[in-house]
């Protein structure tokens, strides 16, 4: 009895042991929606003649992708939510508390081991905690508030292996960007993905996160970065692929030389190293999002700008990732140094990253961007062009007004 990940999960879930390509139908630990997709999977629930959902504790609602709300018809689906919340008595975290993903793991909501549907695509970076997190559409997760399951087809696996460790001013946003552009967007599509190899072993839960978040970006079902080294506030019980394990394709990389990584326009893995766009203007520059908006990410790029000045004519905006995230940083000084430098810093949220308000750029412009997507229209307007880097990169190139190798300044 040999099993992946994914298939360990899902076996103890189930009570039986299931095998890539077996459908299986899996109580879950937790789900979650936000402002995007509540409002129809509160619709859907009703239309299938919910009255209560199946555990309100395992249940949470987010307001994050437009926060406050820029219009009436936005502020009326937040009431909605709302009303819906202080019905069943489900979690709800208003606006300014943060994103979906980052305040789902600062609450404990998702745990290693756990099976959790969120009603968003980027719900596999729980695979940072060693869970198994899928991203699901709003009827499917009206189907699990009534009954507390989910059918799912078990995915096969694909394992990358990375030897080495990063260097200095080279981040995890850099490996996974690596990584994407080797998979490709399509690579992994409905797949599981386990990263495991020394570059993880020493990586922090932020960077973790930054590294599954972008599971969605290679079409993964879910994925998991390996849990030797990770460490938690509390007590849990690792799982871990066993030694025998089949795996649809194994991948290895050495990332012991790996440089500051850049997907350019219009697609996250068009990617590259940084020196061949080195001197690329840029007009805007934006640090978030559920991929790189947590305290660490804000560190580095204070590290980067401290003392200094962001280039005339070009904008800095920073949405952390929660609450938590701003308070902290306003504790430690990274929230003064940024903003002190020119930075701007928004409410915490998704902000930018989806194009609704807060930062839409304008026709032409040259964005930099901490964010998971690069493609057209992925801000707001589709005809700007949008460059993905690490936070690190983002601040270097804020403060030069061009795409710079952090590792430079």
């Amino acid at each position: 009895m040999s099993l992946t990940v994914v298939e360990k999960i899902l076996s103890q879930k189930t009570g039986k042991i299931v095998r890539a390509g077996e459908l299986v139908i899996t109580p879950v630990d937790g789900v979650m929606a936000t402002d995007t997709t509540a409002p129809f999977a509160i619709q859907a629930f009703r239309a299938m003649g919910g009255q209560r959902v199946w555990e309100a504790t395992k249940c949470a609602l987010v307001i994050d992708h437009a926060a406050p709300a820029p219009n009436e018809r936005i502020a009326n689906l937040h009431q909605m939510m709302r009303d819906f919340a202080a019905e069943q008595g489900c979690h709800f975290y208003e606006i300014g508390e943060g994103i979906c993903h980052q305040v789902m793991v600062e609450k404990r909501h998702v745990q290693p081991g756990f099976v959790f549907m969120g009603a968003d695509s980027h719900t596999p970076t729980y695979g940072a905690l060693n869970a198994l997190a899928c991203g699901v559409g709003s009827t499917d997760l009206a189907a699990v508030l009534l009954t507390g399951k989910i059918w799912l087809k078990v995915p096969s696996t694909i394992r990358i292996i990375c030897h080495g460790q990063l260097q200095p001013g080279v981040h995890p946003k850099d490996l996974i960007l690596f990584l994407t552009g080797k998979i490709s967007i399509s690579g992994a599509t409905y797949q599981s993905v386990e990263f495991t190899g020394e570059a993880f072993a020493n990586m922090s839960l932020a960077g973790r996160m930054s590294v599954a978040n972008m599971l969605a970006e290679m079409g993964a079902k879910t994925g998991f970065v390996h849990p030797a080294g990770l460490s938690l506030d509390y007590d849990f019980e690792p799982i871990i692929a066993d030694d025998n394990a089949q795996y649809e394709q194994t991948y290895e990389f050495d990332v012991s030389d790996l440089q500051p990584q850049i997907a350019a326009p219009e697609s996250p893995d068009n990617v590259e190293n940084i020196t061949h766009h080195i001197g690329k203007k840029i007009h805007y520059a934006f640090i978030g999002t559920c991929g790189n908006g947590r305290l660490e990410d804000l560190q580095a790029a204070a590290a980067i700008i401290r003392g200094k000045k962001i280039k005339p004519g070009v904008r800095l905006v920073i949405a952390p990732a929660s609450r938590s995230v701003l308070l902290d940083a306003m504790l430690d000084g990274t929230a003064y140094a940024l903003v002190e430098a020119g930075a701007t810093i928004i409410n915490p949220g998704c902000g930018p990253c989806v194009g609704t308000h807060e930062g839409v750029p304008a026709d032409g412009e040259v964005v930099i961007s901490a964010a998971n997507r690069n493609f057209r229209g992925r801000m707001g307007n589709p005809r700007a062009q949008i460059y993905l880097a690490a936070p690190a990169t983002v601040a270097a190139s804020a403060l030069y007004g061009e795409i710079t190798n952090p590792r430079d300044v």
